[in-house]
């Protein structure tokens, strides 16, 4: 008998065309629990095996299906998937390709919602220290939503009627849809590239969660969180909520209340100007009624009614105050002249013309230099002899030189 002899390639690739073949398996749904879960960062391809209490199959979502996922994926988590069973030729194992998959209990959307929100939220995004105060009176309002759109209008009425002095600058761009948040993200980054406005409206009419998910996408969110102009999200109905309303500094219920927290009321300003103008306007008059009943006091007084009688007490003080100037001067005049006489006294006792007149003379050569040696002059100089009266002019004939207490002649 001969045997047929097959390869493994063959075997593997007879078993996958058997099952490939098998339309029971090429539409199948299971529900299980995510294990061993792996995102490749380079392909995008899911690899994880789903598991029931008993049993294991391991799964692949190729990257043009992962990419439709609104959720990550994660170990623990029960889904519901649908795909083909196939054979995995090189390694003989057969798998569960997946083409769509979808969280159990909780939708994707809200599934991919919290996921998202719970990231951004440890990054930041949310906190409210990072929320701007809005302009007082903004000179231009950018409002950022659908051209198309009921939002549009009504906000442009209630600026309109509110505000009538700020500019509005509008930025139609896509509120849902393929390609609307890429718009919504450009458009807050334009508007501040270009300072087009002192405070932004983003936003859009209400919807279901499908329809307000561009206010959802990261990018946006991003972008609104980064805007250097304060922004006001006005995204659905009061009941609706994105993480765009978290991440702006203030978030309106509607599109109508975020044009009336932009800008305020031109009549509220109208009428609290003019109660400044009467309240200005009473204390100007209350000012002049104090200062008129101030001047009528000044006109009555006696200065200005007996000029003479307030400068005659002027006058006598003023004479007092020049006696006691005069006497303090004479004191002190008298009291310096007794010093000085004083110290004349000390210096004439000191001065060299009271011992001249004692009998002393003082001699001089012909320099004016004092002569207070005899070795100073010899025989024949002329010296300058002062006295107390004058000067005698003498020459010199002899001189004796005291020596040891002795006297010598020369």
């Amino acid at each position: 008998m001969e045997m047929n002899v097959l390869t493994v390639t063959q075997l593997n690739f007879y078993i996958k065309s058997l099952l490939d073949s098998d339309k029971n398996l090429t539409g199948v749904y299971l529900s299980g629990e995510i294990s061993n879960f792996t995102n490749h960062y380079r392909s995008g391809h899911f690899y994880f095996s789903l598991k029931d209490d008993k049993c294991a199959i391991k799964c692949v979502m190729f990257s043009t299906n992962a990419r439709r996922v609104r959720f990550l994926p994660a170990d623990g988590m029960h889904v519901l998937v649908r795909g083909r069973v196939s054979v995995y030729e090189a390694s003989g194992q057969y798998q569960l390709y997946v083409e769509d998959m979808q969280p159990e209990g909780l939708g994707a959307l809200h599934l991919a919602l919290e996921q998202l929100k719970a990231r951004l939220e440890a990054e930041g995004l949310f906190a409210q220290e990072r929320k701007r105060p809005l302009p007082a009176f903004p000179q231009r309002v950018g409002v950022i939503t659908s051209p198309t759109g009921a939002a549009i209008r009504d906000i442009e009425s209630i600026l309109g009627r509110r505000y009538p002095l700020a500019q509005v600058v509008v930025c139609p761009v896509l509120v849902q849809g393929e390609g609307a948040a890429a718009q919504l993200a450009e458009a807050v980054r334009r508007f501040n590239a270009q300072q087009a406005a002192d405070v932004l409206i983003i936003g859009r009419g209400g919807g279901s969660l499908e329809d307000l998910w561009a206010f959802n996408e990261e990018p946006v969110v991003r972008a609104v969180a980064a805007s250097q102009i304060p922004v006001i999200s006005a995204v659905g109905h009061e009941t609706d909520f994105t993480l765009c309303d978290l991440a702006a500094d203030l978030r309106a219920p509607t599109p109508s209340a975020a044009a009336e927290l932009a800008v305020p009321d031109s009549a509220e300003l109208l009428l609290a100007l003019r109660g400044a103008q009467t309240r200005m306007a009473s204390a100007v008059q209350a000012k002049l009624s104090t200062s008129r009943a101030q001047l009528e006091r000044l006109q009555k007084s006696r200065v200005l009614t007996q000029p003479d009688t307030w400068l005659g007490g002027k006058r006598q003080m003023l004479d007092g105050l020049a006696e006691k100037l005069s006497s303090s001067y004479s004191r002190l005049v008298g009291a310096q002249q007794q010093r000085l006489s004083a110290c004349a006294g000390k210096l004439d006792a000191l001065s060299p013309l009271r011992v001249l007149g004692r009998g002393y003379a003082i001699a001089q050569d012909q320099n004016g230099n004092v002569v207070r040696r005899v070795a100073q002059t010899v025989p024949g100089d002329r010296l300058h002899l002062r006295v107390s009266d004058g000067v005698i002019q003498c020459r010199v004939e002899q001189i004796e030189e005291m020596e040891h207490g002795g006297e010598k002649d020369e």
